[in-house]
């Protein structure tokens, strides 16, 4: 669990660095989740990237009565033409007004004269010619084409229902693109001429995006959900008039209805500003949302290369930390940016405006821990802990090494705050932080299930804590979907009280019925390798158990995490967790209960040494002439082959040297029958006999008395009974 190398990961993400023309994502692999307790140290010195997409949606106050986007928001793509729209249009219209109208109506779209258009379409409903013919004048005069619209939605509006938003977001498109487009200023009287009918065109493209919004809200049909792309439009019209406070809303608000234009439109205007000469960029600092958004450019790390920051990104954070404003509303993410960049005295600084935030409680304890205030820190986590909304998510990342984390600073807060009880000793309390953070941390979870909790401590927890899966839960297992953490935990209890014995216990613990049966069983044949009377019911019992060991093990008896790694189904692992010293943040009693935990043998898969060691006792009980005898020792070799060589071939020798010929012995290990154990019965006699036969004779009366007893004493043992 104390494992600070990863070589794996370091391996890959070399690898990775190399290529060239390398891609954003990783190539082929499994993705690995990030452990917190592995390095612990790290943990909590190591400040998670913020996410961009989460910080642009919070950057101005919601808007109030618009939806969210649904996949009616087409996601543009960079080799996108205008096509994907035309035709979500065109199946919009055809499944409004039927195949045959929608076929007219595009016929008169491909007009080229608005006023042919009104010929035409004559008998039409008002709003759609009106509409039709503005779509068309759209296409080569911006006025006429507003002329339309604004007919449309002078109408009155019960003849208006359809075709509102699509006229008033289409007459803000035409006057914005007149506000850019305006004749050169001598075909005009003035340049401030020019300049006033650039403003006019430019306030009448934002009231008509505006009535967008407000006709989406009173309930007119919006099925292109216009409503949320009106404010990317409207926030270009802020952009080019240099407000860029308002494009910046107008592009988070968009942002906040999940519309990706507004996020992508946010990450382009940041790249922009980072790119301004400082004169030209420092003026603009003293806009609140220039400066919110160039900081979560930097703590989002988007402007990064592989190699790290760059120069220009270094520069750009110490002309933000230079901001020495009497109130700051982002002090707690420049004061993020601060520790991020080592610069704890302006961390410190920034933390005195940064008022009670989740974040500024989280950077409060990082400082605090380094300056080894751990009082401190402790309390500033739990204050931290309290702020952050539990259903807060910065969505997915990747660390230094390549290790996938979904953060929620809510349970990455509690999984901090969990080191920290280890290493005071409060290990219950440090396992419900980590448990109720779900899947993100189970791996954390389950090793301190595993290796630093008492049996009693761990089912103490389960029991008050831990609900069983319902009967839905239970039957209802689909192997491509993860089970949750409460059905795991409990089973990875299951599977502790197996490897300790504790048989009428565990199945109990089990999720499926189909499971708990094969508990019972393998405890039954464990129960039974002790009790049966005879050597060869033994035997029978102890190859039962062996072989449900071998062929069930990772569910009946495997660790979650190393050895066995069930938590990836045993075909991927970490590294194994070997023998630990107290070190930092590894208290000196975690380390003894961690050793205490580890089995032996340490190695992967270890229920097949406990399935090979069964067979091995079994073989002790049988006849060395039975075919049996040669093949529970087979099957314990074939067991450890890929895995101990060693052993197996020790159990090879133990066979060559006791056991009777076979004739799959050639293939030793591999090709095995199943025991046969009725037909080793009459060999345990012939043994026995032979070994009394063998004494010398005055030895050789006293066994023959020594049989008649033991036979005389059975047959009165069995006459008791049948009389009971």
């Amino acid at each position: 669990m104390h494992t600070p190398d990863r070589p794996l990961a370091h391996l890959v993400l070399a690898i990775t660095l190399a290529l060239p023309l390398a891609n954003q994502a990783l190539a082929c692999g499994p993705d690995f989740n990030l452990t917190l307790l592995d390095n612990r140290a790290r943990t909590l010195a190591e400040m998670p990237e913020n996410n961009f997409v989460f910080e642009a949606t919070h950057l101005a106050p919601p808007i109030a009565g618009l939806k969210p986007v649904s996949q009616a928001t087409l996601v543009i793509y960079w080799e996108a033409d205008n096509e994907n729209y035309v035709r979500q249009r065109e199946r919009l219209e055809r499944d409004e007004l039927g195949r045959d109208m929608a076929q007219r109506v595009e016929q008169l779209r491909a007009l080229d004269d608005p006023a042919e258009v009104e010929t035409q379409a004559g008998d039409l409903p008002e709003e759609q010619r009106l509409y039709i013919a503005g779509a068309v004048a759209f296409r080569r005069n911006g006025e006429e084409a507003s002329g339309y619209f604004r007919r449309l939605l002078a109408l009155p509006a019960e003849q208006r229902r359809a075709r509102s938003t699509w006229a008033a977001y289409s007459l803000g498109r035409a006057q914005a693109e007149m506000s850019r487009n305006l004749p050169a200023s001598d075909d005009v009287t003035t340049d401030a001429e020019a300049e006033q009918r650039r403003q006019a065109h430019a306030q009448a493209a934002r009231e008509a995006f505006q009535l967008t919004r407000q006709l989406a809200r009173d309930g007119f049909p919006d099925p292109l959900e216009l409503a949320a792309a009106s404010l990317g439009e409207e926030a270009r019209v802020a952009k080019d008039a240099g407000d860029w406070g308002q494009a910046i809303r107008f592009y988070s608000n968009q942002a906040a209805l999940n519309s990706s234009s507004g996020a992508s439109s946010l990450k382009l205007l940041s790249g922009e500003l980072a790119r301004m000469p400082e004169a030209q960029l420092r003026p603009l600092l003293a806009v609140p949302e220039v400066q919110q958004l160039l900081t979560i450019r930097l703590l989002s790390r988007i402007g990064w290369h592989y190699d790290g920051q760059t120069e220009a990104e270094r520069t750009l954070v110490q002309l933000l930390l230079s901001l020495d404003e009497q109130a700051l509303p982002n002090a707690d993410r420049l004061a993020t940016l601060a520790y991020q960049s080592g610069q704890y005295d302006t961390a410190r600084r920034l933390l005195e405006k940064a008022g009670d935030t989740g974040l500024a409680w989280w950077i409060r304890a990082k400082v605090a821990l380094h300056d080894g205030d751990i009082a401190t820190a402790t309390q500033a986590y739990a204050k931290a802990s309290q702020a952050f909304p539990e259903d807060e998510s910065w969505a997915y990342r990747r660390d230094n090494d390549g290790y996938l984390e979904t953060l929620k600073p809510h349970c990455r807060v509690n999984g901090e705050r969990a080191v920290l009880a280890l290493k005071r000793g409060d290990y219950l309390d440090a396992l419900d932080m980590l448990y109720r953070s779900g899947a993100i941390y189970w791996e954390d979870t389950a090793a301190l299930a595993e290796r630093v909790l008492t049996l009693n401590e761990l089912k103490g927890f389960v029991d008050a804590k831990v609900p069983a899966p319902t009967p839905q839960e239970q039957t209802d297992h689909d192997e491509y979907v993860r089970r949750p953490v409460a059905t795991l935990l409990r089973e990875l209890l299951g599977r502790r009280l197996m490897r300790e014995g504790h048989y009428d216990e565990a199945p109990a613990y089990f999720a499926t019925e189909e499971l708990r049966t094969t508990a019972r069983q393998y405890a039954r044949a464990r129960q039974e390798a002790q009790s049966r009377w005879t050597d060869i019911g033994q035997a029978e019992a102890y190859y039962t158990a062996a072989a449900l060991a071998r062929w069930r093990g990772m569910e009946l008896l495997g660790y979650e995490m190393s050895p066995d790694f069930r938590v990836y189904g045993g075909s991927l692992y970490r590294l194994q967790v070997e023998h630990q010293s107290a070190d930092g943040w590894l208290s000196e009693d975690e380390a003894k209960r961690q050793n205490n935990a580890l089995t032996d043998p340490n190695r992967r898969f270890h229920y097949r040494w406990v399935a090979a060691d069964l067979a091995e006792r079994a073989a002790d009980r049988l006849p060395h002439t039975s075919q049996a005898f040669a093949a529970v020792l087979c099957q314990a070799s074939g067991w450890l082959e890929h895995r101990d060589l060693d052993s197996a071939r020790r159990i090879y020798r133990r066979y060559v040297e006791n056991g009777p010929f076979v004739e799959w012995a050639a293939n030793f290990g591999r090709t095995c029958e199943d025991p046969d154990f009725e037909r080793a019965k009459p060999r345990q006699w012939e043994e026995r006999w032979s070994a009394i036969t063998a004494l010398a004779p005055s030895r050789r009366h006293t066994a023959y008395g020594l049989g008649a007893l033991l036979v005389a004493g059975g047959l009165l043992l069995a006459w008791r009974r049948r009389r009971a």
